[in-house]
C-alpha cells in the first residue's frame, strides 16, 4: 500500500511546482459600455450628468456602497465621492 501513496505523493509535489503559463494577452476589444464618451464628466457634480442619456445598464456608484463584483464589460460604472463629485467612469 505504501508503494502505491509514495508515488502518488511525489507526483501531486511535484505538479504543485510547475510554473504556470503566462497569461494570454487580451484581445483588443472596443469598449462595450462606451465609458470614455464621458470621461468629461470627471471631476464634475454629479448634478450635471444626465441619466436620462446614458446607456443601459448603468450604475451610479457612492462611496461605501455594496456592489456586485461581477464584471460586465456593457455596464457603465460612474463612481462619485461624498461631496458628489464624480471621479471614476468605467466598464465593468
Amino acid at each position: 500500500m505504501l508503494r502505491l501513496v509514495l508515488p502518488a505523493l511525489a507526483a501531486l509535489a511535484l505538479a504543485g511546482c510547475q510554473i504556470p503559463e503566462e497569461d494570454a494577452p487580451m484581445p483588443d476589444t472596443p469598449e462595450l459600455c462606451a465609458a470614455e464618451a464621458y470621461q468629461h464628466y470627471i471631476g464634475q457634480p454629479l448634478a450635471r450628468l444626465d441619466t436620462s442619456t446614458l446607456p443601459e445598464p448603468y450604475r451610479i456608484i457612492a462611496p461605501g456602497m455594496a456592489v456586485t463584483l461581477d464584471h460586465r464589460p456593457e455596464r457603465l460604472n460612474i463612481s462619485h465621492d461624498a461631496h458628489g463629485i464624480i471621479r471614476r467612469i468605467t466598464c465593468g
